[in-house]
């Protein structure tokens, strides 16, 4: 069951996109010049306690899951797999629909 999209919904879909490439890029520069300023006022402040890694640490789990999802590196997390299992469900419920009659 491939779906054909005409031009608008394709150009709908790309939009979406580039928003999210670009909503993933905005997260990585800020995760880049927060950490940068945290290490500096760790360092300037406590350098015997080092604390900068932990928001370095949590924050980068949350950016590389970012880059994930909106790269499709895991089909799990893609619009294809959502697609797919959307398909999935609603032939079982008209299959069970279906059973009773």
């Amino acid at each position: 069951m491939e779906i054909n999209y005409n031009e608008e919904d394709r150009y709908y879909l790309a939009k979406k996109k580039v928003e999210n490439i670009k909503g993933f890029y905005s997260n990585l520069t800020a995760f880049i010049g927060v950490n940068i300023i945290l290490i500096i006022i760790n360092l300037w402040t406590s350098p015997q306690y080092l604390w900068f890694f932990w928001p370095l640490l949590w924050w980068g789990f949350g950016v590389v899951f970012h880059g994930l999802k909106v790269f499709e590196v895991f089909p799990v997390l893609g619009k294809d797999w959502e697609e797919r299992k959307i398909k999935e469900l609603m032939e079982k419920e008209k299959e069970n629909k279906n059973k009773w009659k």
